[in-house]
């Protein structure tokens, strides 16, 4: 590759995983249809961009470790039941149809936006909700659920992570999306780029520039997100969900 291809991917996975580390998730969105418009197979690109999103949790690990908003049970949680389903989706989505996966998460990626636009009081307040035995189990398996959309699928995944944190344990948008960027961008994504990486060639030549980029992305995007709180954070979500559902709609 040229330098100016190099400079091309640098900017473009700062721009997605910005906004990605700002709104809960989406990096996908530019940064995967790059890959491809640039000319890689679909395995290869989605390989190339799980490595590359771990940059994304690591710098959101590096603003957050200073604001102890992760509960231990939650990180837990997350990994035990998260990390197998990332796992699984990289083996299944070799076997799936990449047009209907596409279209299926198109329909509830908008309908994700199209809830949060509607419930306007979505996430703005810190409300725990589900924290017995019971609760922590059925939303394990809505982790273990998501953790299968994570591995398999390129778009816009962590973002129903984010929205299910909201949702089932009632965590406000800005302590739902500090989960969602340090568990699944570092350990979820690390593990489906680990798997995918022995199902799938890997450009290493392209990774240098993407992992500046998300790893400067994501760290601007924590800081966004930390400053300006709940409110401009429930609304990236929606343009967000609302842009991948058009785009996975319409088609590559």
């Amino acid at each position: 590759m040229h330098v100016f291809d190099h400079i091309i991917l640098f900017l473009v996975s700062f721009v997605a995983n910005t906004f990605s580390a700002f709104s809960g998730g989406g990096a996908g969105l530019v940064q995967f249809p790059m890959l491809l418009f640039l000319g890689l197979s679909f395995t290869v690109a989605l390989a190339t961009h799980k490595v590359a999103s771990v940059a994304l949790g690591l710098g959101a690990v590096l603003r957050y470790l200073s604001q102890s908003m992760l509960e231990r049970q939650f990180v837990v949680l997350m990994l035990l039941t998260g990390i197998p389903g990332v796992i699984l989706g990289a083996y299944v989505i070799l076997f799936v149809p990449e047009r209907m996966a596409e279209i299926a998460l198109g329909v509830l990626t908008g309908g994700l936006g199209l809830y949060s636009i509607f419930k306007t009081q979505l996430g703005q307040h810190y409300t725990p909700t589900h924290r017995h035995r019971m609760g922590l189990i059925l939303g394990g398996v809505g982790l273990f659920l998501l953790g299968v959309l994570n591995g398999s699928l390129t778009s816009g995944t962590g973002l129903f992570v984010t929205l299910w944190l909201v949702l089932w344990f009632g965590m406000d948008y800005q302590r739902a999306v500090a989960y969602t960027l340090t568990m699944v961008g570092l350990f979820w994504n690390g593990s489906g780029a680990m798997t995918l990486g022995l199902l799938a060639e890997i450009r290493w030549d392209w990774l240098p520039a993407l992992l500046l980029g998300s790893l400067i992305g994501g760290y601007l995007g924590s800081h966004l997100a930390l400053r300006y709180g709940n409110h401009y954070i429930k609304r990236a979500f929606e343009v967000v969900t609302i842009m991948i559902s058009i785009k996975l709609l319409l088609g590559s």
